[in-house]
């Protein structure tokens, strides 16, 4: 795996673009975790509905008499590959937190971000031990130490390659 570091840089951190993507899937994270937890509960109950409902009848809406057999076997698969996504990146996600030093960050991000709460509620939450403006802090902080952890580990650049091929 080839590492796009500058010269002699041991921690890379990363750049805008990266940190926005990292804030992208932290805000999706809550909602990835509920449809990974829904697939794994009703993956057999999803492939009878693709065969028996009218999803699989056209995929394609060009497509007046489809194959529902053949085409509940593509959904079923997306499905599949997109379960296996999730997965990825929740699991990435879950070990750069849990590699953020600052406790407090820490705690903020899980109760932001893991935990799945709006950021008003989160400010609530924290209004008693921190000032808002030192929760917002602490957010974008630990946003931050989960994007440098990302570069650190690869995850950008896996990404990359895997929506290229």
């Amino acid at each position: 795996m080839a590492m796009v570091w500058g010269q002699g840089e041991l921690f890379p951190t990363a750049n805008e673009k990266e940190i926005q993507r990292t804030k992208f899937l932290l805000k999706k994270y809550k909602e990835m975790t509920i449809l990974m937890q829904d697939f794994e509960n009703y993956e057999e109950e999803l492939k009878q509905t693709a065969v028996d409902g009218e999803t699989a009848r056209r995929i394609d809406q060009e497509d007046l008499h489809a194959d529902k057999t053949a085409n509940a076997a593509i959904l079923i698969e997306k499905q599949r590959w997109v379960y296996q996504q999730y997965r990825f990146y929740t699991h990435q996600l879950r070990r750069a937190w849990g590699l953020i030093l600052d406790v407090e960050e820490k705690r903020a991000i899980e109760y932001r971000y893991i935990q799945g709460y709006s950021r008003k509620e989160t400010l609530l939450f924290f209004r008693h031990s921190m000032s808002d403006s030192t929760v917002r802090r602490k957010i974008d902080d630990g946003v931050m130490s989960i994007a440098n952890t990302l570069k650190l580990i690869g995850f950008f650049e896996q990404e990359i390659k895997k929506f290229q091929m």
